[in-house]
């Protein structure tokens, strides 16, 4: 793990901005078309603000959420919504988006059609993640219903995953799909979760499911 200490959460979101347009802008030297995996949830925003106007080939990168909330785009728990508002404007509207959610019932009616249109994406080019203070990445959070087979060597693409407390059902990318990441970086603000960062690193990921990626991961923090 390589951590980042910023003095403030300004110098945090340009600085990170910068490394993932420079992550990117690898990327692209060496291939085609790239992928961007990104967070949901607030957090993240003013970095997606800042990287939306930057100059990049953005017509050949496709970005898509780490997870999903079982809810609409018109709901405002929807991470593609803050995605599209926040990352898919300025010169990044030119990239290609693909969601994590369609209109059925269920997650579990959709993971076939959901896995398929991520399939060709990975591995991820670039991987923008969060971690929660109980040291949850995506949607793996300790506790719910089907972490361990998302935790798994031979995990799917996506696993749906229900959370004691949590409203709806969601959709998350599998330990396999994030550590395979080939730029993997975490964003996390505050002292609680700059404490549970250090606790995470001698859990098992059953306890702290952000330990899938640390080994490889650049963690961005700032008080």
């Amino acid at each position: 793990m390589n951590l980042v200490d910023y003095p403030d959460r300004d110098l945090l979101m340009f600085g990170l901005a910068d490394q993932l347009a420079s992550a990117l802008t690898m990327a692209l030297r060496q291939n085609d078309e790239v992928s961007f995996c990104v967070a949901g949830g607030t957090t993240p925003g003013p970095v997606y603000d800042i990287l939306s106007g930057v100059r990049l080939d953005w017509d050949r990168v496709t970005i898509f959420p780490s997870d999903e909330r079982w809810v609409p785009e018109t709901s405002e728990r929807s991470n593609a919504r803050m995605i599209r508002q926040r990352l898919l404007v300025g010169r990044a509207a030119a990239a290609r988006f693909v969601p994590l959610h369609v209109a059925k019932a269920r997650p579990e009616d959709a993971i076939a059609e959901l896995e398929a249109a991520i399939r060709p994406l990975l591995p991820i080019s670039v991987l923008l993640l969060g971690m929660g203070a109980d040291m949850h990445t995506a949607s793996l959070f300790p506790g719910a219903d089907r972490l361990a087979e998302a935790l798994a060597e031979d995990a799917p693409i996506l696993m749906p995953m229900r959370v004691p407390g949590q409203p709806e059902p969601r959709v998350t990318l599998t330990a396999p799909v994030l550590a395979s990441a080939l730029s993997c970086h975490v964003l996390i603000t505050g002292e609680e979760k700059r404490r549970a960062l250090e606790e995470a690193t001698r859990l098992p990921p059953e306890v702290a499911p952000i330990r899938v990626v640390l080994a490889d991961a650049t963690v961005h923090w700032a008080p």
